[in-house]
């Protein structure tokens, strides 16, 4: 017994529901470091500034803009391949700037649980959004 039904397009009917709420947990992380960046733009200078970054200033916005607007458009699936992809980028290098200090529990653990993220936003860039999205509503 199947708990969906498969449309002609080879889609199910309970696919584009798991990708709207897939691509809201995936988001909710961008989103809100994203803003907590650009809300606190000093601190999080100061910061990247301690990690050996350039222009930590510079850095921090141009980090939360990446954040935020990539979060935004994977949430409501505009250029939802591209967003996945960029932020897909963005996560690894964010990763091994800061978190391969594996000699430390937790930057095993945020490695780890940034690749895993990584992973996700490559499944989100191979499939796209779903149906219930901007792109979705454009085909």
């Amino acid at each position: 017994m199947s708990l969906s039904t498969t449309s002609s397009s080879g889609t199910t009917g309970v696919s584009a529901p798991l990708a709207l709420i897939g691509r809201l947990l995936l988001s909710s992380l961008f989103i809100l470091a994203g803003f907590g960046k650009l809300t606190a733009i000093g601190a999080t200078a100061g910061w990247f500034g301690s990690l050996g970054l350039p222009v930590p200033t510079v850095t921090t916005v141009v980090v939360g803009l990446v954040e935020l607007l990539g979060g935004l458009a994977i949430l409501v699936g505009f250029q939802t391949r591209i967003a996945a992809l960029v932020l897909a980028v963005f996560t690894v290098a964010a990763t091994l700037v800061a978190h391969t200090d594996f000699a430390d529990g937790m930057q095993m653990l945020l490695f780890q649980k940034n690749i895993s993220i990584t992973g996700g936003l490559l499944l989100v860039a191979a499939l796209g959004a779903g149906g219930l999205s901007v792109d979705g509503r454009r085909k």
